[in-house]
């Protein structure tokens, strides 16, 4: 459930900080984010798709937009594919996770507490803008794409990745309720816990905020129109992931529903794997045939003028 339409832009975003703040120290467990192989090729795939199919190139100096962990930027600067990071984020928490994460990696990268509507960057400083999963926090993405395109070089890109659909947004409540549905049965044959409601107060503002930190889920045109009205050109969007999110959205919710170190390994791995395979089914299945209304995230792409 998205925030409230009365929200005002500060309330969204003092709720972000707080929940992204919360949630920090389990995030990257919470959706199985990978900073190895299988990361990585995620990542360049999700880039090569929101640029048309162009294997990614080398960015030189990268901004990231609400960067989080550092899922998406970290990924891509293992590869060689990113030489000057700069991540930001509303949230100090998620930022600090990302520097502890970039340090392990040995990956250099400068961070900047600050709203994308408001950036502390001069003017053509960067090759590219980027972000995953982030659009659909921002109150004003049109003040925010006019920062894009401020801090944009002439010819750079921007590139985001794992947007929320609107159809998709819908689809995902339908495995919710059925693993809701058979989330006792799956903790007994298991053997896990149940998460009782005294336990998940424990983790405070994460599972309090979390249905407020949502503001847009996305008509591909809607998105595709944005870009152009900041002045920028060849703008693309494009759908990924269809059964691999019904799919996860299932198993997360069963997870959910169970006290985490009561989970077995081998439950983690399956699904894990099981979402994986998923995903290359859509990939080598669904995503070049079906249009991009159909799948559960958008991807956008586009350039500022040279």
């Amino acid at each position: 459930m998205p925030a409230s339409p009365t929200a005002t832009p500060e309330h969204i975003k003092d709720v972000n900080t707080r929940y992204h703040d919360a949630a920090a120290g389990s995030y990257d467990s919470k959706w199985g984010i990978d900073f190895g192989p299988v990361g990585q090729e995620q990542v360049a795939a999700k880039v090569k798709k929101a640029l048309g199919g162009e294997p990614p190139e080398r960015f030189e100096h990268a901004l990231e937009i609400g960067a989080g962990t550092g899922y998406f930027s970290l990924n891509l600067a293992t590869q060689g594919l990113i030489g000057n990071l700069t991540a930001t984020d509303i949230s100090p928490g998620m930022l600090a996770s990302l520097e502890k994460t970039a340090k392990s990696l040995g990956v250099p990268v400068s961070t900047v507490v600050t709203e994308a509507e408001t950036l502390p960057f001069e003017d053509e400083s960067f090759d590219v803008v980027m972000g995953h999963a982030v659009l659909h926090h921002i109150p004003d993405l049109d003040k925010a794409f006019s920062e894009f395109c401020r801090v944009l070089r002439p010819g750079g890109a921007v590139v985001f990745c794992g947007e929320p659909s609107r159809y998709g947004d819908r689809l995902a409540a339908v495995p919710k309720r059925v693993g809701s549905f058979v989330a006792p049965a799956w903790r007994r044959a298991l053997s896990a816990e149940r998460l009782t409601h005294s336990q998940e107060e424990l983790d405070g503002d994460e599972h309090g905020l979390e249905p407020e930190v949502d503001v847009h889920a996305f008509v591909p045109a809607d998105l595709r129109a944005i870009p152009p009205r900041s002045g920028f050109v060849d703008t693309e969007v494009s759908g990924e992931e269809l059964v691999a999110n019904a799919w996860g959205w299932g198993l997360r919710t069963l997870e959910s529903s169970a006290v985490p170190e009561t989970i077995p390994v081998r439950w983690r791995q399956f699904a894990f794997h099981s979402y994986i395979a998923f995903q290359k089914v859509d990939v080598a299945v669904l995503e070049p045939h079906l249009p991009a209304e159909l799948f559960y995230n958008l991807l956008l792409s586009a350039r500022k003028p040279a």
